[in-house]
């Protein structure tokens, strides 16, 4: 009787520790300091500002004091991202859409991480699950996590989703869908930022379909006086692809100024006019570059897999 009760003692300790373990293994996945890319690319991930992480605790205190409260889990997954814990905030939406599993907010954020970490599949379905949530109801404005310099939020809930959507099926090479979903965000018309957003992958969409005269036809809203509070890289791109703004003005620009979204326009540009050599030497530049979240970066790295790695 006395080892029967040892036996049972020992396997559920041996069953504790593997459990114990695997726990740890999923905690030092969430909180990894790293990430490989598609490519191969080891990339250490840079520590956050003071007031993130303050942002980023303030946000957990919340969520502990009312778990249950949606505010406070989509804040608290946001935070999370913030910080580059990608997987930790993947895993905050998830255990948040247990809880309200039709509150399209949850699916849009987690789709969009899915993005940062390469699993466009899963972003897809998530974003395409959210239309559906979206569907005949009202429009609202999405609170900035990182205010602009205005402090005025342009973006809503629909057309986060529809954008982000419409990212995922361009990194997949599926433009016919990428384009369908980024009309969906155009038609919006919330304001001349989404315009110039929307519009830019619209173009590139449809020159990659080559549909050059569909492409031109879908600058026709573009103006020299658009009133843009943030995206203004996607709104000189879409006066340079117009005739607007000349390639000078583009190429010319060093430094951070010349961001992640210029250069792949750039790149793009040069892809689709059959300039291959330049397009996949400034794909390179932003491969090597240290912002490997950023959605140019991401889209010049699925182009390069699928073009132009040996």
């Amino acid at each position: 009787m006395y080892s029967k009760l040892l036996i049972i003692v020992f396997v559920c300790f041996a069953v504790t520790c593997v459990s114990c373990k695997n726990q740890k293994t999923l905690e030092k996945k969430s909180e990894s300091k790293t990430f490989t890319t598609p490519l191969g690319k080891k990339i250490v991930i840079v520590q956050a500002s003071q007031k993130a992480i303050n942002q980023y605790e303030e946000a957990r205190q919340d969520f502990e004091s009312d778990p249950d409260n949606i505010e406070h889990i989509i804040w608290y997954g946001r935070r999370t991202a913030y910080l580059g814990k990608y997987v930790e905030a993947i895993q905050i939406y998830t255990d948040g859409i247990k809880k309200k599993p039709n509150d399209a907010r949850l699916y849009r954020h987690r789709g969009h991480r899915y993005i940062s970490i390469r699993e466009f599949d899963k972003a897809i379905t998530d974003l395409e699950y959210a239309t559906t949530l979206i569907k005949n109801r009202e429009d609202k404005i999405e609170p900035d996590g990182m205010p602009n310099a205005q402090n005025i939020p342009i973006s809503t809930l629909h057309g986060n989703i529809w954008y982000h959507l419409g990212l995922a099926y361009y990194l997949k090479g599926e433009m016919e869908k990428a384009y369908n979903a980024y009309l969906n965000c155009r038609n919006l018309k919330s304001n001349d930022d989404n315009m110039v957003s929307s519009t830019h992958w619209l173009y590139m969409i449809l020159r990659r379909m080559e549909k050059e005269q569909e492409a031109k036809k879908v600058l026709e809203p573009i103006t020299d006086t658009m009133n843009i509070i943030e995206n203004t890289s996607y709104y000189n791109l879409c006066k340079f692809y117009k005739g607007l703004l000349p390639i000078d003005s583009l190429q010319n620009v060093e430094g951070a100024a010349q961001n992640d979204a210029v250069r792949y326009g750039l790149a793009n540009w040069y892809f689709y006019n059959e300039k291959k050599k330049e397009a996949k030497r400034i794909m390179n530049e932003i491969l090597e570059r240290k912002s490997w979240n950023s959605f140019g970066y991401i889209a010049a790295e699925s182009d390069y897999l699928r073009y132009f790695e040996e």
